[in-house]
């Protein structure tokens, strides 16, 4: 019995070993298996944070580019763009105001030195209403001429005292009734002025919102005829079409200075007015005619003077 119990005991216990042993032999396959998942699991978790880092990178990098852009844009179109003379609308500004000091300087030195019987009413009445006009337009045109502004003002005022040295003149003569005349067609002129003035802008509004076609376009246009950028060339219609009715006008009495700077005012204002805002056509077909018609006066008086 105790021959037959001891194989039978060292084959269980060996049995027993080789059970255990098995057992703990798989108790580290599977805890590495676990560790690799933790392991495989904390590698990933910086990968996606590293991915996640260089598309934020990215993005900032892009939203910060596209700002600068704008910012570039904005400045850009904040900057103005370096113009030649030829393009540039104050250069000619400058030059067409000039020249009108130069007619405001030559009735002012008309009005010291030549005799009240070569000054020509009609020609005085007209620039009266034109640098009246002409100053409002240099106000409100963009850009702004001051400059041309005050120069007309200064017009204004020296013709003003050309017409009442005409019309004394006349007086003194015993031409009571033509002054009179004179005097009932400027005030007439003046109230239907104002008329329009006041009446103006509801007239426009009214034209503009009644659906006409294109009666209602032209009365909402910019420079329409209910503006002064419509208006102020008008009135240099009047004095290039004074200068054409005239020219056959004798030469003693054509001012030099006054002829002169109508000369240059055409000639200036001919490329000023294609520069403004709002263009004007109208104001540089006139200046064009002027200039033609006042070179002409000015090229026979210094032809029977000098030549």
């Amino acid at each position: 019995m105790a021959s037959i119990g001891r194989p039978l005991f060292s084959r269980a216990t060996k049995v027993a070993s080789n059970s255990l042993s098995l057992r703990y032999a798989r108790l580290p396959t599977s805890r590495s298996a676990s560790t690799r998942r933790f392991a495989d699991k904390a590698s990933e978790k910086p990968a996606q944070t590293a991915a996640e880092a260089t598309t934020e990178s990215v993005t900032e990098s892009t939203t910060k580019a596209a700002e600068t852009a704008a910012a570039e844009t904005a400045a850009a179109a904040e900057t103005p763009k370096s113009q030649s003379w030829w393009d540039s609308a104050e250069f000619w500004g400058r030059c067409g105001a000039l020249a009108g000091w130069g007619m405001s300087g030559a009735a002012i030195y008309d009005a010291m030195q030549s005799s009240p019987e070569v000054i020509s009413l009609n020609m005085t009445g007209v620039l009266i209403v034109y640098s009246s006009l002409f100053s409002r337009w240099a106000f409100v045109v963009k850009p702004q001429n001051l400059l041309l502004a005050g120069c007309h003002v200064t017009n204004v005022a020296a013709q003003c005292n050309q017409m009442w040295r005409a019309l004394e003149f006349k007086r003194s003569k015993g031409e009571d009734e033509a002054v009179n005349d004179i005097m009932m067609k400027a005030g007439a002129t003046a109230v239907g002025a104002a008329a329009c003035i006041v009446a103006g802008p509801t007239v426009q509004s009214a034209i503009a919102g009644a659906n006409l076609g294109v009666v209602s376009t032209v009365a909402a246009a910019e420079a329409g005829p209910f503006t002064v950028h419509f208006w102020a060339p008008m009135s240099k219609w009047l004095i290039s079409g004074a200068s054409f009715l005239e020219l056959d006008r004798p030469t003693e009495k054509i001012s030099l200075a006054q002829y002169s700077a109508l000369t240059l005012t055409g000639f200036f204002f001919s490329r000023y007015a294609l520069l403004v805002q709002p263009i004007n056509y109208t104001l540089c077909s006139v200046n064009v005619a002027l200039f033609g018609s006042s070179a002409w006066h000015l090229g026979r008086k210094i032809k029977a003077d000098y030549m």
